[in-house]
């Protein structure tokens, strides 16, 4: 299988309101490296897995609902706790419909998507799923 990364990061503030998070049950910033591999078992007449520059404006896109912002906030994220793994998730989620709907140039070769957050230099989580097909 083939793969195409890229990558940004975004700074944002949140909360973690259970007890399971300690300290961070109250607001804090957080700084995420974002990672964003686009799969595929084959390439395309140009030898590409995803055009690169695409890629990183869908991933940059993305992100940029979130910069510099409370994610408490956050009408979609209401009543969510706002982990790393949950934000891996919606992120997926976003650069999924980007694949699905043809905006990173790869006629529909790519099948699987991975996320990872790095939030620091020790610690990072990631979601990874193949891409459904839209639903008709």
């Amino acid at each position: 299988m083939f793969a195409v990364e890229v990558r940004d990061h975004v700074m944002i503030a949140h909360s973690l309101p259970s007890p399971v998070f300690g300290p961070a049950q109250g607001l804090h910033g957080a700084t995420f490296v974002v990672d964003a591999a686009f799969f595929t078992d084959e390439l395309d007449e140009n030898g590409l897995v995803v055009d690169i520059g695409l890629a990183t404006e869908a991933l940059r896109a993305t992100l940029e609902p979130l910069r510099y912002r409370n994610l408490d906030e956050v009408e979609r994220f209401r009543g969510r706790i706002t982990t790393t793994e949950f934000l891996c998730h919606h992120i997926f989620d976003r650069l999924a419909d980007a694949v699905r709907e043809g905006r990173l140039g790869d006629g529909g070769r790519v099948r699987k998507l991975r996320i990872q957050l790095h939030e620091s230099h020790v610690a990072r989580a990631w979601y990874e799923a193949a891409i459904a097909a839209p639903p008709e």
